[in-house]
């Protein structure tokens, strides 16, 4: 909930990448051959793993949605022409892979190109002296992730392994942002990484095979190094034509990215936008790409910058917004927002009003059920609770379990609860938090309370109810402000996740073992406390008492929201404003710790206000390499005014796979 309260900052903890880490880029897929040169689809296929070790293996994916054929495609290397080869497959599923054997050996230091029948280029990997052994593999997201050399394992006919790298190179965050093919032959590059990156020994080559890479030096002798969230620009001495690729190779002739257009895709300019590389009306070179008057179909990936889309009409009565407080930085080392930029309000104006809250603010928990992912759980501060379906690309509440939401109390059937977090628990149930009885507002009242969703009737009470209060003291001041910073949010962590990570119980020193807790369930409790950004640990037990496991930090001074994602196998613990609206993704570290991982902010279209609720969607519901992505603003502040996401609670963007 909005306050004004101030804290100490937390001292940041930047920890190492994610394992993850290719999303750590700059949040673009990788370019893709455009779409009008082949209706078969072969521009969702990439080359996906390399081994130039024994078998001199090559895997593609498709991560398009419908099935390619392989039919007289051929590949070649540095040291033959284009032939034939035998792929495990005749054509390739979507989302599947298809593995073959280079009809000729590869070497230390090689290269392979794949061709269509007609001989198109499809893509193109290049590597440096044992690069590809005993493999190489994009990671952080099959066919869309950075390719990095030598990985320690390799996964041919499935996806690529989560463990690929434990930190991302830096020149894996450059990449191409606009590409002129109109006779001047411009590229621009973009580094979205946090530090400079050398460049000065870096190349680039078109798709014709005939052409040797050309210095990035000899084009632009100044181009020696790329700024954080700067860009180089160089005109290009081997020629681009109308329908062509550009790839940038790293000094050591590893590939660092490409991108394809049709025929003339790239005139005047194709640039990075949110949906992908379009054709813009105007080329905006060293600088951040415009979108405007671009047209879709050019070539493929992310962007630089993004739009808000939508709005369920404009709030002219019915509910009363709330301008956000509490504005604070992000913290050190914290990257850009890893999805697609492109974000949609997803919500009709004022659609949670109701009779203990009609100004329609206080929107707050968000959390996916895991068993249907159709399905988005919505906690409002005034004690309500919200099944939430979609509806014409907006989160309705289903009106076959209430269409106006189901109030709760606390057990005994009594009170208010400022009901703030909330999470699915392994049994299907809601376990929902609260901070204090908003009918004595004054006094803390830190409960998790558990309740079953196929409870019938407007009123639900809880199952079970566990009180922490006693364990925050400095909430209770008599000041209904320090009574609002206690539990903000909560997530289900399940045990299986725990003791395959290696974390070390508190209460043992040993590593966790389920089975000493026999009341507790499947899986463990962490409660996010607003007061100052750390996470509480519990157990609770079916016959009412608890287990405290101690606490966790976050490395920032809030904690809004939280949740386990299983796409990334993480802890996400969510900051709004108060933080420079981020989200931390914590692992278990070598020595059996919780620890922060790394730190996204959100897409830089989104407002500024109290966004207090986040939750990824399943990864089953991922589509060409990205899933939802919800947050929810407890204040329905949007961008003030006037403006079309002003009385709106939800957004909807997307995050990788």
């Amino acid at each position: 909930m909005p306050n004004s309260h101030s804290r100490v900052g937390v001292a940041s903890l930047c920890a190492a990448s994610l394992t993850f880490s290719g999303l750590v880029v700059t949040g673009l897929l990788a370019a893709q051959p455009a779409a009008a040169a082949d209706p078969a689809g072969y521009q969702n296929v990439r080359i996906n793993e390399v081994s130039s070790a024994n078998s001199d293996t090559v895997e593609l994916y498709n991560s398009g949605s419908t099935a390619v054929s392989l039919s007289g495609w051929k590949m070649s290397d540095d040291g033959f022409s284009p032939q034939s080869f035998s792929p495990s497959a005749s054509s390739i599923p979507a989302g599947g892979f298809v593995t073959f054997d280079s009809p000729k050996g590869l070497g230390d230091s090689d290269k392979v190109v794949i061709y269509t029948a007609d001989g198109t280029v499809v893509d193109r990997v290049d590597w440096a002296t044992g690069g590809a052994k005993p493999a190489m593999a994009r990671c952080g997201g099959d066919g869309t992730g950075s390719w990095v050399t030598g990985t320690g394992t390799t996964t041919f006919g499935s996806a690529n392994a989560a463990g690929c790298p434990a930190s991302p190179p830096a020149a894996s965050r450059v990449r191409i942002n606009e590409v002129s093919s109109d006779g001047s032959d411009t590229v621009e590059l973009y580094n979205g990484g946090t530090s400079a990156v050398s460049i000065g020994s870096w190349k680039y080559v078109d798709s014709d095979t005939a052409h040797s890479a050309a210095s990035i030096s000899s084009s632009a002798p100044s181009a020696t190094s790329i700024p954080a969230g700067g860009y180089v620009t160089f005109g290009s001495t081997i020629g681009l034509g109308g329908s062509d690729s550009l790839f940038l190779l790293d000094g050591s002739g590893n590939t660092i990215d490409s991108v394809s257009w049709a025929a003339s895709g790239a005139s005047p300019s194709d640039e990075r936008c949110a949906t992908g590389f379009q054709t813009s009306a105007s080329a905006t070179f060293g600088a951040v790409n415009s979108c405007a008057g671009s047209t879709p179909g050019g070539g493929t990936g992310g962007g630089t910058t993004g739009r808000l889309l939508g709005g369920g009409g404009a709030l002219t009565s019915g509910c009363t917004p709330e301008a956000p407080s509490g504005t604070g930085s992000a913290p050190s080392g914290t990257r850009s927002w890893p999805g697609g930029l492109d974000v949609t309000i997803a919500d009709n104006v004022c659609a949670f009003t109701t009779s203990t809250g009609p100004e329609g603010r206080d929107v707050s928990g968000l959390a996916f059920d895991p068993a249907n992912p159709s399905v988005l759980w919505a906690a409002k501060n005034k004690n309500w609770l919200y099944k939430l379906v979609k509806s014409n690309g907006k989160w309705v509440p289903d009106a076959t379990w209430s269409a106006t939401g189901k109030q709760i109390r606390f057990a005994g059937g009594t009170g208010q609860p400022d009901s703030e977090g909330l999470t699915v628990g392994g049994n299907g149930h809601l376990y929902v938090t609260s901070e204090r009885d908003n009918a004595n507002n004054t006094v803390p009242k830190d409960t998790v309370m558990e309740f079953d969703p196929a409870a019938t009737g407007s009123i639900l009470t809880p199952l079970h109810q566990w009180d922490m209060t006693a364990q925050f003291p400095q909430l209770n001041t008599g000041s209904k402000d320090d009574a609002n910073l206690g539990f903000e949010g909560v997530g289900y962590v399940p045990d299986s996740w725990l003791t395959a990570n290696g974390w070390t119980d508190p209460l043992t020193g040993a590593a966790y073992d389920p089975a000493h807790y026999p009341l507790h369930g499947a899986g463990l409790f962490f409660a996010g406390l607003e007061y100052d950004g750390t996470l509480h640990v519990y157990g609770l037990n079916s016959d009412g008492s608890f287990t405290t496991f101690g606490t966790v930090s976050t490395g920032k001074p809030g904690v809004m929201d939280v949740t386990f994602d299983a796409g990334t196998q993480r802890i996400v613990a969510t900051c709004d404003n108060t933080c420079g609206e981020t989200h931390t993704f914590l692992k278990v570290n070598a020595s059996g710790a919780i620890v922060p991982d790394v730190t996204y902010t959100n897409p830089a279209v989104m407002p500024v206000d109290n966004l207090e609720g986040f939750a990824l969607a399943p990864a089953s519901t991922c589509a060409g390499g990205f899933r939802e992505a919800v947050w929810s603003d407890d204040g329905i502040y949007g961008f003030g005014s006037g403006s079309s996401s002003y009385g709106h609670a939800l957004y909807s963007g997307t995050f990788p796979c």
